[in-house]
């Protein structure tokens, strides 16, 4: 570790803070995409308890209860709630698994919109969100992958 230069009383010089800075903005990109994913992790545990809140009950009435959805419905909610969980994980600590689950997430829930509306109703809002969440991270992976060295 580099010696950080004071002044004859002990305080850190402002050069030497400067200059520290400078060098903790070499990763700003990195540093943006870890939050993102953070964020993104957050969000996948919201969605995973709330499908698991469906399969348990907790929310909706008798009309809304899982047994009484169709097989489709029940098979797509059930995988979201465990997948959902993974994904959060996995974006968590930042883990190339963690992007590659919370991807298949993403894809998984816009197909289901848009190829079976009949399970979650074909919101086109859904696969709207999902689709910027996407763009999102792939422009903050494209711009930390510039910043590292090949």
């Amino acid at each position: 570790m580099p010696e950080i230069p004071t002044s004859r009383d002990g305080a850190i010089s402002v050069a030497a803070l400067s200059a520290e800075r400078t060098e903790s903005d070499d990763n700003v990109w990195t540093r943006r995409l870890v939050l993102f994913l953070r964020v993104m992790a957050m969000l996948s545990i919201m969605k995973g308890l709330y499908h698991w809140a469906q399969v348990t009950g907790f929310i909706g009435g008798e009309d809304d209860a899982f047994e009484s959805q169709t097989m489709a419905w029940q098979a797509a909610t059930v995988y979201f709630a465990v997948i959902e969980l993974v994904a959060a994980v996995g974006l968590w600590l930042a883990t190339p698994w963690g992007a590659v689950v919370w991807l298949t997430t993403v894809v998984s829930m816009a197909v289901i919109e848009l190829m079976f509306p009949a399970i979650y109703g074909g919101s086109l809002v859904v696969v709207g969100i999902e689709a910027v969440m996407l763009a999102a991270y792939l422009v903050l992976a494209w711009m930390a992958a510039r910043e590292r060295p090949p």
